[in-house]
């Protein structure tokens, strides 16, 4: 994992958990949000353990009935298939499990929280400007009917954009990952697409601007 991926995950934890008004927070308030995502995704981890551990035990057991006491072949079918859904997500929470971790100690990291609490403010203090642009660039629809984390993706990447000069590949391609990882399967197409909307806007504004000088 890498530091500025982790750190971009982490300010996006935190967006999900800021108030409708965001732009007033402090500094201080921004960066113990922060402090917070971290804890709640170490708590997270221990959980997803628990989790893991219960379904394989569920999935042990629904094994051991299927052999002791159907007394039809469709019966212990139907057991061994639910033993066998139930090792998958155990061994999909392992997964999850096993990133964590690293995601927490990364995440701790003063060059990483720096980062994330750093794009959390610029998101947070231009947020009617980006969402200004972000409801320019998002054709026949509009920002507020998004499901909530695709509002946050894109709004990072436009303060990545507009306010921090990270490449505009790097912003894209970081957002679509979020995008993957947090929403549904085929949201990182719209994802992607707004935002290169958004890159088109905004060097028209700047070669227009160039010119008028």
């Amino acid at each position: 994992m890498q530091a500025r991926s982790i750190a971009r995950e982490l300010a996006l934890l935190s967006l999900s958990q800021l108030p409708k008004n965001p732009e007033k927070l402090t500094e201080q308030q921004l960066g113990d949000i922060v402090v917070a995502a971290v804890r709640a995704m170490t708590l997270e981890a221990h959980e997803a353990l628990e989790t893991a551990a219960a379904e394989l035990k569920r999935g042990s057991d629904r094994l051991f009935e299927s052999e002791t006491r159907t007394t039809d072949l469709k019966s212990a079918k139907a057991m061994v298939s639910d033993a066998m859904e139930l090792t998958r997500q155990a061994i999909e929470r392992l997964g999850m499990a096993v990133e964590l971790p690293e995601f927490v100690q990364l995440a701790g990291q003063a060059n990483v929280r720096e980062f994330a609490l750093e794009l959390l403010m610029q998101a947070t203090q231009n947020r009617s400007e980006i969402d200004a642009l972000l409801d320019r660039a998002i054709v026949d629809w509009q920002l507020e009917r998004l499901p909530r984390i695709e509002q946050d993706v894109l709004r990072l990447a436009v303060a990545e954009l507009q306010y921090l000069g990270i490449p505009e590949q790097v912003a894209i391609d970081e957002a679509v990952e979020l995008t993957k990882r947090y929403s549904s399967d085929n949201s990182f197409r719209f994802v992607n697409g707004v935002l290169r909307r958004v890159v088109d806007l905004l060097n028209s504004e700047a070669e227009a601007t160039s010119s008028s000088n």
